[in-house]
């Protein structure tokens, strides 16, 4: 075993939340390092408070910029840490910007790295994720793959020697989070960090929205819905007309685009502030249905056995789709529509696809192994 550190690279708002589950589970010598990538104060320094993450050990401040702008200056910054430390292990999460640039700085320093989240596959090399979590995969050490078929996916590719099983740590997270999502009331008041309470975002809603069911909850920040206006205005128009009303946490990316390309949202689509990850999860418990173009969003709609309508023509998470309880509708109004109103799935949610709700634990013993 090495001397060096177990360091959980994160970046962005997915990534908080599983490494939240992680470190929970670790002991001193996972430290955590966090690359800037999400610098909003509603992306980032939320998380770290609901969730009780420790302050990060390190914090680049790289934040945004071109793809290979900010690629680049993160694995600058990354080499340096990592120069400064006997070898340890590098644990890199999902399939972001921070994901691949912190797992080339260590394998070319020849640290060791692990994958939380690998082996998914949308086959869309349109996505900047996509390409992400392949390099990432083909040039780890040890594979951790939240279901059989991401395991079955790297053996395909002949990376079968290093995948693991662990199940998702999302579902971990979501198993701690329901019980605190369900004390909160959807139309009450939810927990905020900071100055106290803060106005509830069902608080936009009419009145008799405000209950569970009576509402809709929708995400949308991909580049690939944001930055074409048409599509962006096709989405809007198909969300205000949907049978509820429909509450959207505005991601910061969808909101400079909405005020670059002069896109308002239309009656019937209420914009709030992000929303950090317990007000979340109780908003998601009390919707009706949620539609997004997020990966995460799918599995979190999934795991609360809540409908899930996908803004995209592929998905990485092909077990969600199982039953209805995930259906992909990319930017057509009229299959939006229709998903709406399509009926509530009668066969179980396939929850039982990602784990029995202790991968964190095996993350932890898996890297601790490995290192």
């Amino acid at each position: 075993m090495s001397d060096g550190p177990i360091i959980h690279l994160v970046g962005a708002r997915p990534q908080f939340v599983k490494a939240a589950a992680v470190l929970a589970q670790a002991g001193p010598r996972h430290q955590l390092m966090h690359t800037g990538q999400h610098y909003d104060a509603a992306l980032s320094d939320v998380f770290f408070q609901q969730l009780g993450m420790p302050a990060p050990t390190w914090h680049l401040g790289v934040g945004s910029g071109s793809h290979g702008a900010q690629t680049g200056a993160m694995l600058a910054a990354i080499e340096q840490v990592l120069l400064a430390h006997p070898k340890g292990v590098m644990v890199v999460y999902g399939d972001t910007n921070s994901t691949v640039a912190g797992a080339l700085a260590a394998v070319k320093l020849h640290w060791p790295v692990v994958h939380v989240e690998a082996g998914l596959r949308s086959f869309d090399r349109r996505m900047p994720e996509e390409i992400n979590r392949v390099a990432t995969d083909h040039i780890s050490d040890l594979l951790l793959c939240p279901t059989q078929g991401a395991v079955a996916q790297l053996a395909l590719e002949g990376l079968g020697d290093k995948a693991e099983f662990t199940g998702d740590v999302m579902l971990d997270l979501a198993r701690t989070v329901a019980p605190i999502a369900a004390s909160e009331d959807p139309v009450g008041r939810f927990l905020v960090t900071g100055e106290g309470p803060a106005p509830a975002p069902l608080d936009v809603l009419p009145p008799a929205a405000r209950r569970k069911g009576g509402y809709a909850l929708a995400t949308v920040h991909r580049p690939a819905n944001t930055d074409d206006p048409a599509k962006l205005a096709a989405i809007f128009g198909a969300l205000a007309d949907l049978p509820w009303p429909v509450l959207l946490p505005i991601h910061p990316r969808t909101q400079a685009a909405m005020a670059r390309q002069g896109v308002a949202p239309p009656p019937g689509l209420h914009l709030v502030p992000p929303a950090g990850p317990l007000p979340f999860q109780a908003l998601l418990a009390g919707a009706a249905k949620v539609f997004t173009d997020s990966g995460g969003v799918q599995k979190e709609a999934l795991f609360a056995e809540v409908p899930c309508v996908t803004l995209r023509d592929t998905t990485e998470w092909t077990e969600t789709l199982e039953g209805g309880w995930n259906v992909l509708v990319d930017a057509d109004p009229a299959a939006i529509r229709a998903a709406a109103l399509a009926p509530r799935p009668t066969t179980p949610a396939p929850i039982a696809a990602y784990g029995d709700g202790q991968a964190a634990r095996l993350i932890v013993a898996a890297a601790e192994r490995f290192g």
